[in-house]
């Protein structure tokens, strides 16, 4: 029987915080991990060329958050990195997010000044004042040209949903851009750790009082540990339940097959990640990994991405079945005392990285009388939460 103070499941951003600062605190803490690694989806490797490559795909730490920032720069140096994605449109690669540079290639136009872009896009756009599904917060940004040729099958791929199929909140992330800005994000920090993000959370694990098992799964586990106080799950809320309301009310998750190759040329693209939003292959993009933090090799990796219903669980599918699934749960977590689901997977719901970081240190500072409930309630739609 293994005793501890704090019992935490799953080693990921959000797992990684809460012990960090339980620890920080004095309280012993046991972290239980099925996979073989620490970082969660952000785990990162040397592989054979001496690359420096992502294992679950490329992630881009970006925020506004002071609070955040602050907090990560304690585990590691970070470099300058904006962001930059190229999609394959009609044989030519464009940028992305959507701007003025991205509509002047595709439509052969000559477009100079933020007023003529708002001109385009009124023009173009097809009025939704309050868009039901994907396709229709598309159309209403953008229009049905570019719809067709950047994000209805490419949305299919990903999803294996068309956008009508989608809430509306899943396309309504996508920027569009006035100006010539062709950064994918515009926070105002954007960076990558020094060294890479496994390096990053052995720093946040480093507390000798943080027992982390890996290849543990919690359900083949949870009778030998006792003495916790407070259980914090950051897997998928379905499977906590195991699926009691019946295997007809397991929540669809969309994973991704990562292929890797090595490519025996200095580089194979000109940029870090290029999308294929078209029809033309059945993988979303492609990841050189050589180009974060100008890696020198005298060959180069590359991963293709193909999404599928098989394997790790990614990204939440947010339509109204899930919904009404996930509610289901919510309800059913509400009747347990100090159990806390936490992250992406526990909340059914997309966090950006910040987001993740930033849900897992205010979750502490509520526990533990640092913020007041009704400031913990005022985060609406950001916060982790007990559900």
């Amino acid at each position: 029987m293994t005793t501890t103070d704090i019992l935490i499941i799953g080693a990921g951003i959000s797992g990684a915080v809460l012990a960090e600062r339980y620890a920080a605190i004095g309280k012993k803490v046991l972290i239980l991990e099925k996979r073989d690694h620490i970082g969660g989806n952000c785990f990162d490797y040397l592989d054979e060329n001496n690359i420096l490559v992502s294992k679950y795909g490329a992630h881009l730490f970006h925020t506004n958050h002071e609070e955040v920032w602050k907090y990560v720069n304690r585990f590691a140096h970070w470099y300058k990195w904006e962001h930059r994605v190229l999609a394959k449109v009609d044989g030519q690669l464009v940028p992305i997010p959507v701007n003025i540079k991205t509509v002047n290639q595709i439509f052969d136009l000559k477009i100079s000044t933020e007023a003529e872009m708002e001109e385009w896009l009124e023009k173009n756009r097809i009025e939704f004042t309050n868009a039901s599904n994907g396709e229709e917060a598309v159309l209403n940004k953008l229009g049905y040209e570019l719809y067709e040729k950047m994000f209805k099958h490419y949305t299919k791929k990903q999803w294996d949903k068309y956008p009508e199929e989608l809430d509306a909140s899943v396309l309504e992330r996508i920027p569009v851009r006035k100006n010539f800005d062709d950064r994918y994000f515009s926070d105002k920090y954007q960076a990558l750790p020094g060294g890479g993000y496994t390096k990053m959370f052995e720093r946040i694990l480093s507390s000798p009082t943080i027992e982390v098992m890996l290849n543990t799964d919690y359900f083949d586990v949870k009778d030998e540990i006792s003495g916790f106080t407070k259980l914090f799950y950051t897997g998928p809320i379905d499977r906590f339940f195991e699926f009691k309301h019946s295997l007809e009310d397991k929540l669809e998750y969309r994973s991704i097959n990562f292929v890797k190759e090595t490519v025996d040329r200095e580089y194979f693209q000109e940029n870090s990640v290029v999308n294929y939003p078209g029809l033309e292959v059945d993988f979303t993009r492609i990841i050189e990994y050589k180009h974060f933090g100008n890696q020198i090799s005298e060959r180069t990796t590359i991963v293709k991405e193909f999404t599928t219903d098989e394997g790790e669980p990614y990204y939440p599918v947010p339509n109204a079945r899930n919904s009404e699934i996930y509610e289901k749960y919510r309800e059913e977590a509400e009747q347990l005392k100090d159990v806390y689901f936490v992250g992406r997977l526990a909340n059914y719901k997309y966090f950006n990285m910040d987001q993740a970081f930033k849900n897992a240190l205010e979750l502490f500072a509520l526990l533990e009388g640092k913020i007041s409930r009704r400031r913990w309630n005022s985060y609406g739609k950001e916060k982790a939460r007990k559900i």
